[in-house]
């Protein structure tokens, strides 16, 4: 049991059952995925992005927008998640989590740069949320301890909602060793949807039947949720 980035999960969906009301994803703004840029978006046909991220959902959100949203097929390439070096031999960028911040809000309006938060491109491109991780059990595991899994799911979403409900006081601690202000840390929290209930199942649907046949699932592939715990509990 434990989080799993969608699309690996979508990648072995066959062997996993997704924890239903739990999940890392966003209804809009995500802040800590992004595209930047030194050029319009629609000017990158052929031009090279350099990818800083492994985050396999990330990128091919990225692909996805860059390609159909915007009609351009840049030429890609991995590399560490340094705006500064990126910017030197690429036009564009793709960097998450605390990279993705650092240039969104500091590097890259230094730099004179634009930034593209990939949730709120998705959110106006298509109208619904976006998942980037789900919370998933083995059905193998499952079939073995089915009340273990359920008492474990209960935990999770009793420790969502707690640290939503302190969020200002997890966002005090978090900056004690993020290189970020409890401030911004509160907004980037608060920013995220950990939700998963049917807007980012269909959220999720839309993402396969774009992605499926050219990552490795079906475009159909089913999102099994996990049921009703055992009587008794």
């Amino acid at each position: 049991m434990g989080p799993v980035t969608l699309v690996e999960f979508l990648r072995n969906a066959g062997d996993l059952v997704a924890l239903p009301d739990i999940a890392v994803g966003c209804d809009g703004p995500v802040m800590s995925c992004v595209i930047v840029s030194q050029v319009p978006l629609d000017e990158l046909d052929g031009r090279r992005v350099a990818l800083g991220s492994t985050s396999r959902t990330s990128v091919r959100l990225a692909e996805l927008l860059l390609a159909e949203r915007y009609g351009v097929a840049p030429d890609y390439y991995t590399c560490p998640p340094d705006l500064r070096l990126m910017m030197r031999e690429a036009e564009a960028a793709v960097l998450i989590g605390d990279a993705a911040l650092r240039a969104a809000l500091h590097e890259a309006p230094k730099l004179g740069l634009q930034v593209h938060d990939l949730g709120q491109m998705w959110k106006e491109w298509t109208g619904l949320p976006f998942v980037f991780a789900v919370w998933a059990a083995r059905r193998d595991y499952l079939r073995r301890r089915p009340e273990f899994v359920h008492r474990v799911h209960q935990a999770f979403l009793e420790s969502r909602d707690l640290s939503l409900e302190e969020v200002t006081k997890v966002a005090e601690q978090a900056a004690r060793w993020e290189s970020f202000d409890a401030e911004v840390l509160e907004r980037y929290f608060t920013t995220l949807d950990f939700r998963l209930g049917p807007e980012q199942l269909a959220g999720i649907t839309e993402f396969t039947r774009r992605t499926g046949p050219t990552t490795g699932y079906p475009a159909d592939v089913e999102v099994a949720l996990l049921g009703d715990p055992p009587a008794g509990m």
